[in-house]
């Protein structure tokens, strides 16, 4: 019998979807720090060679992978304007599609909610 995924692992595979929408955007990675609870999980730069950081959190439903710790987020701010870095969040849902307790296991099918990456202003008020 398989084991459920770990909160790593399931961090994982939030990465490798964001990942991906991050190279069809045109993203080019400069690190990539896949521990949880480690920041920002991405560092990228576009065309015009501006660095973003990219935090990714994973979540599962029902609960909404688009909320974020504010205050937190304001910390993580103040350090991206220090490195005159953007910052972006991705916040992705994970969920059984057998139902809303049951575990997720690899390689079975899963509920996905990811609303794509939001840019969240680091500009002071």
């Amino acid at each position: 019998m398989s084991k459920p995924l770990t909160e790593q692992e399931l961090h994982n595979l939030a990465m490798n979807h964001v990942g991906k929408d991050l190279e069809e955007r045109g993203f080019e990675f400069i690190a990539i720090n896949s521990k949880l609870k480690k920041h920002p999980q991405f560092v990228c730069i576009d065309k015009n060679n501006q660095y973003f950081f990219v935090i990714v959190r994973a979540v599962i439903l029902p609960e909404n992978p688009n909320n974020y710790d504010v205050v937190w987020m304001e910390s993580f701010k103040n350090h991206a304007r220090e490195q005159n870095a953007k910052v972006l969040y991705a916040g992705v849902g994970i969920g059984s599609l057998e139902c809303e307790k049951a575990s997720i296991y690899l390689n079975t099918d899963y509920l996905l909610e990811y609303n794509g990456i939001q840019f969240l202003e680091t500009n002071l008020n």
